[in-house]
C-alpha cells in the first residue's frame, strides 16, 4: 500500500490522489447570478445530495489553486444566494468542458458554450434547457474550511425531463445518460459503465461557441459535443492552411463529387468533419469546415 499523509504532501498532488478514488462523481453545474443579472455558469464534482427533509444539496467551488481567489460563483452567491443546479449527461459533455474555461468575470458562459437559458419559477438564476434535471435552490449557508467554500442548498422546485421518465412516473435509470468526473481528464458514462477523455479548457482560452460561424453552429450535422470540440480552440487555422489543406486527398475527392453533382457541398464538408472530431482530430475538422468555394 502507497500511504500519504496529507499534511507532508503539497495540496495539489494530495488533490489528485483524492480525485483519482473517490470517483465518479456527479457534477453540478451550477448557474448563479450577480447583483447586477451578470449570469454565471459553471461546473463543480465536489457535490451530492445530503439530505432529503428538506432536500438538500452541497457543493464545493473551492478558492482558485493559482492565487486563492474567490471563482465568480462564489462571488455571485455572497450577492444573491440562489443557484440552479442543473444535471448532466453525455450530450452536453464537451459543451459544458468549454464552460468550465476560465472566462473574464461577467462572461454569460451559457453564450460561450452554447446552452439555451430558460427562465426559472422561483430563483433569478436561469435553468439550462438542454439539461434533463434542474433544481431551483436557495442557499442556506456557506461554510468556509480553509480554501473550501461549502454551499449549503435547499432543493426548492425541481424539473425533470419527460425522457427520462418511465411508466410509473418514476426516473427509469436505463433512460438517462449521467455523466460523472474521475480523476484527471477523465469521465464516466453511467448507462455503458465505460470512461472516456475529455480534455479540460485549463491551459488555454477556447474562442467559445459563440465565435464558431452561424453556418456551422446551426448544422443539422454536428452534435453539441461537435461544437463544444470546435470552439475549445483557442485560434482558428490561418488562410494558408486552409488553402494548403484543399490539395489533400479527401477535399479533392470531395470537390469530384460537388463537381460531378454528387452531394452539396456543406453536407459532405459536415459529414466528414464529424469523422474527424469524432477521432479528436479537431484541427483537421476546422480546415475542412472552413473550405470555401
Amino acid at each position: 500500500m502507497l500511504t500519504l499523509n496529507p499534511k507532508e504532501l503539497d495540496s495539489r498532488v494530495f488533490y489528485s490522489y483524492l480525485t483519482g478514488t473517490v470517483a465518479p462523481r456527479p457534477i453540478a453545474f451550477a448557474s448563479t447570478v450577480d447583483k447586477s443579472g451578470n449570469v454565471n455558469l459553471s461546473p463543480f464534482s465536489f457535490f451530492n445530495i445530503m439530505g432529503i427533509n428538506p432536500p438538500i444539496l452541497v457543493f464545493a467551488p473551492n478558492n482558485r489553486g493559482r492565487d486563492g481567489s474567490k471563482k465568480d460563483t462564489i462571488l455571485n452567491l455572497e450577492e444573491v444566494p440562489e443557484v440552479v443546479i442543473n444535471m448532466v449527461d453525455y450530450s452536453m459533455i464537451q459543451q459544458m468542458s468549454l464552460s468550465s474555461v476560465e472566462f473574464p468575470r461577467g462572461t454569460n458562459e451559457f453564450i460561450k458554450s452554447g446552452f439555451t437559458e430558460e427562465k426559472s419559477v422561483f430563483v433569478k438564476p436561469p435553468r439550462v434547457k438542454e439539461s434533463q434535471a434542474q433544481f431551483e435552490c436557495k442557499v442556506l449557508e456557506i461554510k468556509r474550511i480553509g480554501t473550501m467554500n461549502l454551499v449549503i442548498c435547499e432543493v426548492i422546485l425541481a424539473h425533470f425531463s419527460e425522457q427520462i421518465i418511465g411508466e410509473n412516473g418514476k426516473i427509469e435509470q436505463q433512460k438517462t445518460d449521467w455523466v460523472a468526473r474521475m480523476g484527471g481528464d477523465w469521465y464516466v458514462r453511467a448507462n455503458e459503465v465505460s470512461m472516456f477523455e475529455v480534455e479540460k479548457p485549463i491551459t488555454k482560452i477556447g474562442i467559445g461557441y459563440d465565435a464558431i460561424p452561424e453556418k456551422i453552429r446551426l448544422s443539422k450535422i454536428l452534435t453539441g459535443n461537435h461544437l463544444g470540440q470546435l470552439g475549445n480552440v483557442e485560434n482558428l487555422p490561418s488562410h494558408a492552411e486552409i488553402f494548403a489543406f484543399r490539395e489533400t486527398l479527401i477535399m479533392q475527392q470531395i470537390i469530384e463529387q460537388v463537381l460531378y453533382g454528387c452531394a452539396f457541398l456543406d453536407n459532405l464538408l459536415h459529414n466528414e468533419a464529424a469523422k474527424l472530431l469524432n477521432e479528436n482530430k479537431v484541427k483537421e475538422a476546422w480546415l475542412m469546415l472552413l473550405q470555401e468555394f
